[in-house]
């Protein structure tokens, strides 16, 4: 089932109402993001409706699974975000803005039924998973560790078989000096 991420831009009373989605493994797929293997976030916004605008304030909470950049197993990450928008009725700046209350204001042709926030859950979702992406230490897949801390790893290169001993070599028989 595609959960809805929409901002009702008419019919919405006056004042502030609450919304809820869950963004799942098929939301995540449809930015067709290879990264994010499995996701259960919940997502919920807020929105105030005033005369010319609304303000949306919404928070992201769940688990995102990636890839472990150490041991290339599935790693569940949570993942913990907000996000807060100013959306404007009317053709504005095609660029989206940021006021001095932190807002990013984008603007909303007010003849559409509602403003989409998809793009912007999946921007903040992927936003607050860390930049380096371990399991924490001694949880990786053994196997894999083992092959990444081998012996023939931490060996020192025999001698010949580094691009600069040949380099060397022929450095000595022109009789230039190290």
């Amino acid at each position: 089932m595609k959960e809805v991420f929409t901002v009702p831009l008419n019919g919405l009373a006056p004042g502030r109402t609450r919304f809820h989605a869950s963004a799942g493994k098929t939301f995540f797929a449809q930015f067709e993001n290879a990264e994010v293997l499995d996701a259960d976030v919940k997502v919920s916004w807020e929105v105030e409706k005033t005369a010319r605008e609304l303000l949306v304030d919404g928070d992201l909470e769940g688990t995102l699974t990636v890839v472990c950049d150490r041991c290339l197993e599935d790693l569940v990450l949570p993942v913990v975000s907000s996000f807060a928008l100013r959306i404007v009725f009317g053709a504005g700046e095609a660029a989206e803005e940021e006021d001095a209350d932190g807002r990013e204001t984008v603007y909303a042709d007010p003849s559409l039924p509602g403003f989409d926030l998809s793009q912007t859950v999946y921007d903040y979702a992927c936003l607050a998973l860390p930049v380096q992406r371990v399991h924490p230490d001694g949880e990786c897949n053994p196997d894999a560790v083992k092959h990444l801390h081998s012996e023939s790893i931490e060996q020192k290169p025999e001698e010949g078989s580094s691009p600069f001993a040949a380099l060397g070599e022929l450095m000595k028989k022109k009789g230039v000096e190290e």
